[in-house]
């Protein structure tokens, strides 16, 4: 059954870049609207996102009308009806209504046409299924208005069927669930989820990335990802063990921490126990190099760091860094209990707004001065002495670090002479 409510609270739809793009092709014979996202934000007032508009014009019509008001038009998925128009230097994606006539599970066949309802069921979700015309008023032929209303996800007609179309809405159900919904997972599409698990290997690791990241961030992302867990559905994407517990912890540690979320240090605590963990989910999921090595960093000997003391704490601040420190000290602390001596962790993890480590004072010339020739012996030497420095705590005084110097060429030279 057809719905429609009024949309109140839209400024994008009376000024602005998709305001001009509705006006521009709407009439003549044509109809567009915002479709998607936006609609589903504004309805339940978060920001819009990205706003994307629908038409019955072809991308031809939408390029000579671009054309004819001076605007840009970029045909960026013209074979799928998709031309990208820069208004006032922003994007906005226009796409021509259209259905599936031929699927894979990873990509589909479409065809243009002029039927709203049947662009809208060719959805993923019912709170994605919606649209808004250029008077505000949201159409809804898929009941997502009512699921809005229940913060439910749901997927549109057969959940089997819409799985079938795209293996990666097994993904995106939950992500989308931990980011809108609320108590359980909708259970028809939770089951749908757990029959077509197997058509996640036929995703690319593009694309399982780009939602895994999203995923994690989410406000719900800890019940999400427990019923993807118990569902059987984390092995196939991680190819090992998912470690919820810690994953959950981490969360926690960083709402008591004031930490920004940060999806690299969530898909550790979640993936990462080992370093050989980090490499397998960077090759699994194509993450990008400095992804991957936050995660090996996290996961080399973090049970090292429980119950240290801030001298040894010290020492590893300055060889890690701040990032580095701080994230490989939260997986610690996350997968050692975060409810447990909260005030020792917090007093680690906040060592680098207390205590900036100086940069290591003696250089190349300090020891070329006494005998060590340029070369991979003083590369050598000045290591040795940097470990000498850090063992006595960082001294600044010109006479210990005479000190090191001399001691650290006589060991080098006594060791070499053997």
């Amino acid at each position: 059954m057809k719905q429609a409510r009024l949309l109140s609270d839209a400024p994008w739809l009376s000024a602005g870049p998709a305001a001009r793009v509705l006006g521009l092709l709407n009439g003549g014979g044509e109809e567009a609207r915002v479709v998607g996202g936006a609609v589903r934000n504004a309805l339940l007032r978060i920001a819009p996102g990205d706003i994307d508009v629908a038409t019955t014009a072809l991308p031809d019509e939408v390029m000579r009308r671009a054309k004819a008001a001076g605007i840009k038009s970029v045909p960026t998925g013209v074979e799928h009806g998709t031309v990208t128009l820069v208004v006032d230097g922003q994007p906005v994606e226009v796409t021509t209504l259209r259905e599936d006539t031929e699927t894979d599970g990873r990509r589909a066949k479409v065809a243009f046409g002029r039927d709203w309802v049947r662009d809208a069921e060719r959805r993923d979700f019912t709170i994605n299924g919606l649209s808004v015309d250029a008077a505000g008023v949201v159409h809804d032929c898929v009941g997502g208005l009512a699921d809005i209303d229940a913060r439910r996800v749901r997927f549109i007609g057969d959940p089997a069927r819409r799985i079938a179309e795209d293996y990666l809405r097994i993904l995106r159900f939950f992500r989308f669930h931990a980011a809108y919904g609320s108590g359980e997972v909708d259970r028809a599409g939770y089951l749908a989820c757990i029959d077509a698990r197997a058509g996640l290997a036929d995703l690319s690791a593009e694309r399982i990335r780009m939602e895994t990241l999203k995923l994690v961030v989410a406000d719900g992302a800890v019940a999400a990802v427990v019923a993807m867990a118990d569902g059987g559905l984390l092995l196939p994407v991680f190819g090992g063990i998912a470690y919820t517990g810690p994953f959950a912890a981490m969360i926690e540690i960083e709402k008591l921490m004031g930490l920004a979320t940060s999806a690299t240090r969530r898909l550790g605590a979640l993936t990462v126990a080992v370093t050989e963990d980090a490499r397998r989910i960077a090759t699994r999921l194509r993450l990008s190099n400095a992804e991957a090595k936050a995660l090996d960093s996290m996961g080399h000997r973090w049970w090292r760091l429980p119950g240290m003391d801030e001298t040894v704490a010290r020492r590893r601040l300055y060889r890690l860094g701040e990032d580095a420190y701080r994230d490989r000290l939260l997986l610690a602390w996350a997968r050692t209990g975060a409810g447990r001596d909260v005030e020792q962790w917090r007093a680690l993890a906040t060592l680098p707004q207390r205590w900036q480590a100086p940069q290591f004072p003696l250089k190349a010339a300090d020891f070329i001065a006494r005998g060590i020739a340029e070369g991979p012996a003083l590369g050598h030497v000045l290591t040795l002495a940097e470990d000498a420095w850090l063992a006595a705590n960082f001294p600044l005084e010109p006479r210990v670090l005479s000190a090191i110097a001399d001691q650290t060429v006589s060991r080098f030279t006594r060791d070499h002479r053997l």
